[in-house]
């Protein structure tokens, strides 16, 4: 078999040899040697799975269906014969295209009128093709007999009992076999199918008869007659569902999820700035502790989930990291390990540059590190198989599907008409039919992926937005180069479509305020990047949102002194943001903060406390709100204190007082506060567009490909004419087993060997060029190597198929 399978992959052409690579890309990861060892990889197990895991449901029943209808004494099987058993339930043009695409990715090989199923379709797939059992003559004669003669088989049917008929009409839905009861009784509507010969005891691993075995199974004649409503396999669905969802207007869809992502933006921010004022603690098995969860949710305004689900983006796309306590910014995992530091979370280095992106270019950051992560956000707050919680960064949550499964649901949403909101249930069921095998199990993956596209604001009213649409469309991995070269792991700098059509929906940035007379700061939309900082300094945020408000205090205008500001900077700042008159009462509040500022003059000693102004020393040395203070006059200007000097100034402050440090020399000390960051991994930079996707190749690189293939084989060929005798490990020669002869058969004969559990003589080319020869027992056959046990020795060997030469069973 596998002669003729890698026969008839060299009998294709270049462009439908590449057209199966296009179909079965893992094929050339990496490149084969030649066909023949494309020909094992494409029979291997791996392979064959994963070319399984992409079938929709109707072409994995036309596979079954193929399966099926395999002839008894050739295992061969034909487009009419899958025909006749898809007839009256399926179109024949639906199904000959589904028949065209199972023998285009080689899993059926040979004509339309005699192909053959690959052997290890049936070693992956289910053993009970559409749900139906094995045939009646390899279960039980008695059974057989009953089957041959029709007639007699639907009188059978029709007197059983109703308990009976609901296990006959159970079974034939499939899986075909049933558990018998544990406690050594059967059930009597069971007990009446087995007299009767309807239903046939196995066991769990051998054939039957077997009347002591531990389940029962229905033959596949008698499951197929009681399918005659439905069809031999059941209904078929040639097309995806259609989901029963509300059609919304595509414009209200862009604008609620525009509002989502500005949204997304802003929590992001608060969150991180949030741990940026009160450092959470690393928890010493990994991951963000519940109370600091409970605290940053609260100060975000969110819920747990929604806030957790944030944190976990922003750490994805670099924003946030991990630092010691002394600020080294060592790696979390390592740090632990060693158990030298204690560690905290902190907004990264490349959060700050992240801040001065537009909203559009902050929201595709985060947007892109959602599809890319390969975390569960959905497991948070469960408990694990310890039963403890999972908790937020926690390494339980990371779950290596997760990327696919966002791209596939995105898909989805992308394939319906603009607008349309389909329920969770039908995104579900429209992914189960598009790759069942690979959906099965990943249902809560899969709701977590529409929960976040939501929160992020790809979505908008439950349909997929114009820009998330095209945010779907880059991340396809359909450009990514296997072989290294091409990937489109970091985006080429310049603004994406998707950004654009965001940009375009998003509110113009503004550069100018609203003062109103009691002191608020009106931002009739999202500010520029520089009125925004500037707005960090000289106002208390009270408000988010489209437009947001602040305030501005005696508080902020003294910290807007401390970084520098004078009173004139202020008054002209407000002069030129404002677009309404400033009021006098503004006026007043800076020009009282600015005279008072700096009226005291701190430095060290432990510390002092110095000013010009003897009233105001007095005050101090007399505020009994300063008695922790310990203050002491050593002049009429001058007092002094035990504390550090940071503790004298916040104390002050807190006081209502308005110090200044000054340095050595006497002048003022003016500065930022310190804003303590944590390094940006190295790993997790700021990635736009990165996705973990099936390799793909096209143009001259997929020419390439097929030309190397093609040259090694002939390489190959031209090497093995000359008969070259393959010696055992112990220089004797095999009788009968040379380079030619064996490789020809070599991959067949091992694939038997495999499956029948035989001893072989296995010939290969050791690593230094010498032809040997061992006696083993093959266990396994995929992944491009072959492993052996030599129950000699008693170890397990692994050979690389494109060493083996020859293969011979034992005689």
């Amino acid at each position: 078999m596998a002669t003729a399978y890698a026969d008839q992959l060299r009998s294709l052409t270049d462009d439908a040899l590449g057209a199966l690579i296009q179909l079965r890309p893992d094929l050339v990861v990496p490149v084969p040697s030649d066909v023949s060892a494309l020909a094992v990889r494409a029979q291997s197990r791996g392979s064959v799975a994963r070319c399984l895991d992409a079938l929709d449901e109707f072409t994995l029943a036309v596979l079954d269906a193929a399966r099926l209808s395999r002839s008894a004494e050739t295992a061969l099987t034909s487009i009419a014969a899958v025909l006749e058993l898809t007839a009256g339930a399926a179109d024949p043009e639906a199904v000959r295209a589904a028949f065209g695409r199972l023998r285009a990715r080689f899993l059926l090989h040979g004509p339309e009128d005699a192909a053959q199923v690959v052997g290890a379709v049936d070693e992956v797939s289910s053993p009970y093709p559409a749900g139906l059992g094995r045939p009646a003559d390899y279960l039980d004669p008695q059974t057989a007999a009953l089957c041959a003669d029709r007639a007699k088989l639907r009188r059978r049917l029709l007197a059983a009992p109703p308990g009976a008929r609901a296990v006959l009409d159970r079974l034939a839905a499939g899986p075909p076999v049933g558990a018998l009861s544990s406690g050594g009784t059967i059930a009597e509507p069971v007990q009446w199918l087995i007299d009767n010969h309807i239903l046939v005891p196995v066991s769990e691993a051998g054939r039957a008869p077997r009347f002591d075995g531990e389940l029962v199974e229905l033959p596949r004649e008698i499951g197929m007659l009681l399918r005659r409503d439905s069809g031999p396999l059941g209904p078929l669905r040639p097309a995806p569902p259609v989901p029963d969802g509300a059609a919304r207007d595509p414009k209200s869809v862009d604008s609620a999820g525009t509002g989502q992502a500005m949204e997304a933006v802003r929590h992001v921010e608060t969150l991180l700035e949030a741990l940026s004022a009160e450092p959470a603690a690393v928890l010493k098995t990994g991951g963000l502790g519940v109370r600091d969860l409970k605290r940053l949710a609260r100060a975000a305004n969110l819920d747990e989930p929604t806030a957790a689900l944030l944190i976990e983006v922003a750490y994805a796309a670099g924003l946030l990291g991990e630092s010691d306590l002394a600020g080294a910014g060592r790696g979390g995992a390592a740090g632990r390990a060693n158990g030298a530091v204690d560690e905290i979370f902190l907004p990264a280095v490349a959060y700050d540059m992240w801040r001065a992106l537009s909203i559009a270019r902050r929201w595709e950051a985060l947007a892109c590190a959602w599809l890319a992560m390969t975390r569960q956000t959905g497991l948070i707050g469960q408990r694990d198989d310890r039963d403890r919680p999972i908790n937020t960064l926690a390494p339980d949550a990371e779950r290596a599907g997760s990327p696919q499964a966002r791209r596939e649901v995105l898909a989805v949403l992308a394939d319906l008409a603009p607008g349309t909101a389909p329920k969770t249930d039908d995104v579900l069921e429209m992914l189960s039919w598009q790759a069942p095998r690979r959906a099965r199990g990943r249902e809560a993956v899969h709701r977590d992926a529409l929960v976040g596209a939501a929160a992020l604001g790809i979505t908008g009213l439950g349909a997929i937005t114009s820009y998330g649409r095209l945010l779907q469309a880059e991340a396809r991995p359909d450009d990514r180069d296997p072989l290294g070269a091409g990937s489109r792991g970091e985006r080429i700098p310049g603004v994406s479509e998707a950004v654009r059509t965001l940009d375009a929906l998003l509110p113009a940035p503004v550069d100018h305020v609203l003062v109103q007379a009691d002191l608020s700061v009106v931002v009739p939309g999202p500010p520029e990047p520089e009125l925004a900082a500037e707005l960090d300094v000289v106002a208390e945020p009270e408000s988010a949102g489209g437009a947001s408000v602040h305030r501005v205090t005696t508080a902020s205008v003294r910290r807007a002194l401390d970084v520098g500001y004078s009173a004139g900077d202020l008054h002209a700042l407000f002069q030129r943001r404002s677009r309404t008159p400033v009021p006098q009462a503004l006026t007043y509040l800076i020009d009282d903060s600015a005279r008072r500022h700096g009226g005291l003059r701190a430095g060290s000693a432990g510390s002092y406390l110095r000013s010009d102004d003897e009233a105001l020393i007095a005050e101090v040395l007399a505020d009994r709100r300063l008695g922790a203070l310990a203050l002491r006059r050593l002049a009429p200007t001058v007092l002094c204190s035990p504390l550090q000097l940071a503790r004298l100034l916040g104390a002050l402050r807190d006081a209502g007082f308005a110090p200044v440090a000054e340095d050595a020399a006497g002048s003022a000390v003016l500065a930022r506060p310190k804003v303590r960051r944590a390094p940006t991994r190295s790993s997790a930079t700021i990635r736009l567009g990165d996705q973990a996707g099936p390799p793909m190749l096209a143009g001259p690189r997929l020419a390439g490909v097929v030309e190397q293939i093609r040259r090694g084989d002939i390489a190959t060929r031209a090497a093995r004419r000359t008969p070259v005798t393959v010696r055992a490990a112990n220089g004797q020669s095999v009788p009968g087993l040379t380079s030619v002869q064996a490789h020809t058969q070599a991959m067949a004969v091992l694939q038997q060997a495999v499956r029948d559990k035989v001893r072989v003589w296995v010939g290969y080319v050791d690593t230094h060029g010498a032809t040997l020869s061992r006696l083993v027992r093959p266990v396994s056959l995929s992944a491009g190597y072959l492993r052996a046990e030599d129950e000699r020795t008693e170890t397990l060997h692994t050979f690389a198929l494109h060493r083996i030469t020859a293969a011979v069973v034992e005689e």
